[in-house]
């Protein structure tokens, strides 16, 4: 007999081809899959809350797993964290309803992309140098645009397989968090492959003075991911939060 409880845990994404798992690539998901077989001794498939792209990290991802009823997981973490290696850290295990799910019950989840307005030798592998000169009041009044939409085929990567490209994005802002970096937070209900390096690719294009506001708006109604701007890099995105409804857990 099994339950089925939510995983939480963290990742640095560099060594990884994403979380979800593909033939010849290493994937968060395969390497958390094979320690908890090591310590159960039988196979634990993991749905995780959402893919993340290469290189793309992780402060707070959620999975879900069956695993046997009676499983001590204090034991289970610690022994977890100790055969895993140090880019995953596993930080808590909850029961939760048997037909619960990590992916479609999640109701919100909220992704944050650093940069940086000067060279640092400590944010080169997880923020984005940009120029001092860039405008983030002008990328605040075109991220604001994000939420009269719902529809986001343009920040889109191509061919998913997805039934719907439709999001609703609840915040979007750029915060000055120190004297030469900002954050890009946003949460939605769901998010599509790419969408958020997209959206920070073309609003940087705002911040650079090459699209017009009104020009951001125009690459959002006309649904084509050849007018956005290029994905901005994945190192500098985190996953920070993934929420779900309280009667979920048991």
């Amino acid at each position: 007999m099994t339950q089925r409880h939510f995983i939480f845990f963290s990742y640095d994404g560099a060594a990884y081809h994403g979380w979800q798992v593909q033939p010849n690539a290493i994937t968060v998901q395969q390497v958390l899959e094979e320690a908890l077989a090591t310590i159960l001794r039988l196979p634990v498939p993991l749905m995780g809350a959402g893919r993340t792209d290469t290189g793309v990290n992780a402060e707070c991802m959620v999975a879900h797993a069956d695993l046997p009823c009676g499983v001590d997981v204090q034991q289970l973490i610690y022994k977890l964290n100790r055969i895993l290696p140090p880019d995953i850290a596993v930080s808590a295990i909850r029961r939760v309803r048997d037909d619960a799910h990590a992916r479609f019950d999640a109701i919100s989840r909220r992704y944050r992309y650093r940069v940086v307005t000067a060279k640092s030798p400590f944010a080169r592998r997880y923020a984005l140098r940009v120029m001092p000169e860039i405008d983030f009041e002008a990328m605040n009044r075109a991220a604001e645009l994000l939420y009269e939409y719902t529809d986001f085929t343009s920040f889109s990567k191509l061919h998913t397989d997805v039934k719907t490209n439709n999001c609703k994005v609840t915040y979007a802002a750029w915060h000055n968090v120190g004297a030469d970096e900002w954050v890009f937070e946003i949460e939605a209900d769901r998010f599509l492959r790419n969408m958020v390096r997209a959206i920070v690719g073309t609003l940087l294009l705002v911040g650079r003075g090459k699209m017009t506001i009104d020009g951001f708006r125009d690459v959002i109604e006309n649904k084509a991911r050849g007018e956005a701007g290029d994905s901005a890099m994945g190192e500098a995105l985190f996953l920070v939060d993934v929420k779900y409804p309280n009667d979920i857990y048991l």
